[in-house]
């Protein structure tokens, strides 16, 4: 009974833990119970399949925390307009049981090479695990560690050294010191080590908020100009309205709210000084915002009536430029090369692409497009469909997933603008939960990060408030200011602080209009990426190596 406490336990402290309905500051000791749990089974239990029941409470902790702070995946609609169980489900279940196949890696460690060593590659093997999160194709990275302080980003402002993956590798320090402070405390009784070492833990937690604290106050971005954003909120329901209703009456809807959003007022102008409205530089429109049902061809953008509407709306607005999200396809001609993601289409006897797509559109100039290469798992790409396929069928479509792949751009792609400074990374969606993969736009040359979303799947849940959350950590990061247009919300202005600057609330039709600034300066983190990962996996191999290495010096002896 006590283990099964302990378990449940860390699992509530992980859960509480999370933005945005959660305190962060749990996460330093929510590991703690789990590490309890595992010594006083592996040490003093009677339990005869040790290995067993360490691994089943390790997944009812993993259950828990995967179930509170990702259950609104649950508002996801079926074709038959019902609520996805399995969308919940099985992330939730999978998630869960990775987590504790890591934790048992730690157990076997531990009982192989003692303790400490045994709690260093705790550190490594979850950091890698993480890093795994970040690069396959069952990618959920959503609760990587580093994330739990979104909501709370004036602790985190060394997140610009270090990244999210730094703030992961300091939770887990924590609760190993925290772990450890306890055992010296049970196993001696003796006040002078315990005062040390809980010092010791409370500078690991406080030193680097203090750090962050002076960097918040102290941040002053140096700017290589501004741009004035409309960023347009349509407020369509994807089950309802977005792929049912006709595309030129969405366009004509997006283009009457841009119409009406197209001028800059400083809400807040100098004392008594007299400033005239500016005009818009960039209007972003959400994540596949066109053309409703169907795509666009890639190979017709200039015959595109939809495209061409965008393009005479902007010789309305001289020195604009438009970027949203489109759906398209691509056909291949029969002597191209094909991905591995086209189709063939057995009816028109063609091989096809199809993707969701970020588009700049400017007068007198071919559309720029760049394709979602981070795509959601189930939805947006069957993972390994060579292996799964053959087995699954199409039942993932009977469950209101998808049966096939989207096709990808394989490098991120920048729109720079020909009127003024600015060069935009056009994020989509799911891609803002990655820090290293955005920092790539930044050295392609992107001096303002644009994020283009449709977070209405999951309805008025913790769902879309998480994914904003999450961008806050991608302006800390790079020291980029964000411009983000969301179908029904919340598009948001926010500064390279990770401050909200302004925002449209989730519901509300209209557009929000800000001055963003353009910044060009790179962070440590933007040249070094996830290094902490990478050394964690070395780490992983040199301690792996360690056990052979330990046994021929012990026969030695």
């Amino acid at each position: 009974m006590k283990n099964l406490l302990l378990a449940l336990i860390s699992g509530v402290l992980l859960a509480i833990s999370w933005p945005t309905y959660g305190i962060p500051f749990f996460i330093f000791f929510a590991f703690v119970p789990l590490l309890m749990m595992e010594h006083n089974i592996a040490k003093f239990s009677d339990i005869k399949r040790k290995s067993l029941a360490i691994f089943g409470l390790s997944y009812l902790t993993f259950v828990i925390w995967n179930a509170v702070t990702t259950g609104w995946l649950y508002n996801s609609k079926l074709p038959d307009g019902s609520n996805s169980l399995l969308a919940v489900l099985f992330p939730v279940l999978t998630n869960a049981f990775f987590m504790s196949i890591i934790f048992h890696f730690y157990r076997l460690y531990k009982r192989s090479q003692g303790t400490y060593f045994g709690l260093v590659f705790f550190v490594v093997i979850w950091m890698a695990f993480e890093k795994l999160h970040l690069v396959w194709e069952f990618t959920w990275p959503w609760l990587n560690l580093g994330n739990v302080f979104a909501d709370y980003h004036q602790f985190i402002q060394w997140y610009d050294t270090l990244g999210a993956t730094g703030g992961s590798f300091w939770i887990l320090i924590c609760n190993v010191l925290a772990f450890y402070t306890f055992r010296i405390w049970e196993a001696g009784r003796k006040r002078k080590p315990l005062i040390k070492n809980v010092l010791m833990l409370a500078g690991f937690i406080v030193v680097p908020m203090l750090i962050s604290l002076v960097k918040y106050y102290n941040y002053t971005p140096k700017t290589v100009g501004t741009l004035n954003v409309t960023m347009l909120q349509p407020a369509l329901d994807p089950y309802n309205e977005k792929y049912q209703k006709d595309s030129l009456t969405i366009e004509s809807d997006l283009l009457k709210i841009a119409t009406e959003n197209s001028k800059f007022v400083d809400p807040n102008p100098p004392e008594d000084a007299k400033i005239a409205p500016q005009d818009i530089d960039l209007y972003l429109a959400p994540e596949t915002s066109l053309p409703g049902p169907g795509s666009i061809s890639e190979r017709g953008f200039n015959n595109s009536l939809l495209i061409n509407n965008i393009k005479t709306f902007l010789t309305q607005h001289p020195k604009s430029v438009f970027v949203g999200g489109i759906s398209s396809h691509y056909v291949y001609a029969e002597n191209e090369d094909k991905p591995v993601t086209a189709s063939f289409l057995e009816r028109q006897g063609i091989w096809v692409d199809e993707y969701n797509s970020a588009i700049q559109i400017i007068p007198n100039q071919q559309p720029e497009v760049y394709h979602k290469a981070m795509l959601v798992p189930g939805v947006e790409i069957f993972p390994y469909i060579n292996f799964f396929k053959p087995i699954l069928g199409d039942v993932m479509l009977d469950l209101g997933g998808t049966t096939r792949s989207l096709g990808i751009s394989k490098e991120r792609k920048v729109f720079a603008n020909p009127y003024n400074k600015s060069v935009i990374a056009p994020i989509i969606c799911y891609e803002s939960v990655y820090g290293e993969y955005v920092t790539d736009y930044v050295k392609k040359g992107a001096n303002l990060l644009t994020i283009v979303t449709n977070d209405s799947w999951w309805g008025f849940s913790q769902g879309h408030k998480q994914l904003l959350a999450y961008a806050k950590l991608r302006a800390i990061e790079t020291r980029r200011e964000i411009a983000r247009s969301a179908n029904s919300g919340t598009s948001a202005h926010i500064n390279s602080r990770g401050d909200i600057v302004d925002d449209l609330p989730y519901g509300a039709k209209g557009a929000l209009v800000a001055k963003v600034n353009l910044i060009d300066h790179e962070t440590f983190y933007t040249k070094s990426g996830d290094f902490l990962s990478r050394l964690s996996m070395f780490v992983i191999g040199a301690l792996l190596l360690f056990i052979p290495g330990r046994k021929y010096l012990t026969r030695k002896k």
